[in-house]
């Protein structure tokens, strides 16, 4: 009842009680299906996040002496991680395709279970310390342009093709120019370790410290300290 008029309010049409038509119905429009195929790698974001507990490559960084037990986490995390980039390369770590590709795969396979052996170990008796390489270091990395990039080329490390990803991120390790790698699986590694997966070639150059000044100029200075 209207209060204002006492009376029914109108009723409406039945055409305006229909359910509403979806737009992609509407205009023939198919909806969009999810796709089935598996991410291009795991996520690494809890990695990093403990990762900053342990990070002592910035001088920033409040945790001067990290908690073993999270430096073994960050080493277990990213052996899980490249655990399961090799089980989707199928079974015992290899696609199913036959000849050289097979081979190639095995290959891998092998590569990336290294990796992950390397990695447990370090869990298991974890440095005093993370030893990888600055954020200022992965920046300055020499990145590779997609129209560089081929067909048959491949992350080392994940195995899928680098022209499978829309807007590859590709970067070069100054060892050898034909070590390249996806970023967000080469990072991971690097923040751990100074070296190369490959040939564990080490990346960083040490620090060397100044020479002892000339001996002439050392013995003024103290000649000059003694009649000040």
């Amino acid at each position: 009842m209207d209060p204002y008029t006492g009376g029914q309010y109108p009723s409406l049409p039945q055409s305006c009680l229909k359910t509403k038509t979806p737009v992609s119905v509407e205009h023939n429009v198919k909806p969009a299906s999810p796709s089935n195929q598996p991410p291009r790698r795991p996520d690494f974001s809890t990695f990093f996040s403990t990762l900053e507990l342990v990070d002592t490559s910035h001088t920033n960084n409040v945790h001067s002496t990290p908690i073993p037990g999270d430096i073994s986490s960050v080493f277990r995390m990213l052996a899980e991680g490249y655990e399961r980039m090799r089980q989707d390369q199928g079974p015992n770590g290899a696609t199913h395709l036959q000849g050289d590709d097979h081979d190639n795969d095995s290959g891998h396979s092998r590569f990336l279970e290294g990796l992950i052996q390397t990695l447990l170990s370090e869990a298991d008796t974890p440095p005093k310390e993370v030893n990888g390489v600055s954020d200022e270091f992965l920046a300055e990395l020499e990145r590779v342009p997609k129209k560089a990039l081929k067909k048959d080329m491949s992350c080392p490390i994940c195995n899928n093709p680098f022209l499978d990803d829309k807007y590859p991120l590709v970067v070069r390790l100054p060892c050898h120019k034909s070590h390249i790698f996806d970023l967000e699986c080469i990072q991971p590694w690097l923040k751990l370790h100074p070296t190369c997966p490959l040939d564990r070639k080490n990346l960083v150059k040490k620090k060397e410290p100044p020479p002892p000044p000339p001996k002439d100029e050392e013995e003024e200075g103290d000649y000059d300290e003694m009649y000040a």
